[in-house]
């Protein structure tokens, strides 16, 4: 995994270590609330760091003064590969939210799918109710293509019924976005 740099960041692979930042977002429930998966504790943020130092469609997002991790992108190509899509998604601490990391962690991620790694396409899916994170996809000038109603659960009620979810779709192609326009 090749390491990315912007002017107040650098994006890399994850290591062993990261599990005390990671720790510190994943841990709050405020930040795992639209995410598949409930709040971490410390031991399952250990593992965690491990598996994602594993993977390379996780970035760690990390501030250029300190290689603090401040938060982290998911990039990962699609099936089919021949159709060149990949996904973006991502999850900050939100002690960092509002000072623009992740728009530029997220345009840098961007510009490397298209420019190196050949996508035609980057999609992105949210939950509708968060209104940071579509807001986010829209200064990428990503575009709102779908709003599929009650299509995926991640969470169940205090009966284990299903707690049903709309999702909005977004994406962008690579020849309507480029460097020139940032």
């Amino acid at each position: 995994m090749k390491i990315l740099e912007t002017e107040r960041l650098i994006l890399r692979k994850f290591s062993c270590d990261d599990w005390k930042d990671l720790y510190e977002y994943l841990s709050q429930e405020t930040v795992v609330k639209y995410e598949p998966y409930e709040v971490y504790s410390k031991d399952a943020c250990k593992k965690e760091a491990i598996y994602r130092s594993q993977q390379d469609a996780f970035w760690a997002v990390c501030l250029k003064e300190n290689n603090k991790l401040i938060g982290n992108i998911y990039f990962q190509e699609q099936e089919p590969e021949e159709f060149l899509t990949w996904e973006i998604g991502y999850v900050f601490n939100p002690i960092y939210y509002g000072q623009g990391y992740a728009t530029e962690a997220c345009r840098e991620i961007l510009d490397y799918g298209f420019e190196q790694l050949n996508a035609r396409r980057i999609v992105a899916m949210c939950n509708p109710e968060n209104v940071a994170s579509w807001k986010l996809l829209e200064r990428l000038n990503m575009r709102r293509e779908g709003h599929l109603r009650k299509n995926i659960f991640f969470k169940c009620d205090e009966k284990r019924e299903p707690i049903w979810n709309d999702t909005y779709e977004y994406a962008v192609l690579a020849h309507e976005l480029t460097k020139s326009i940032h």
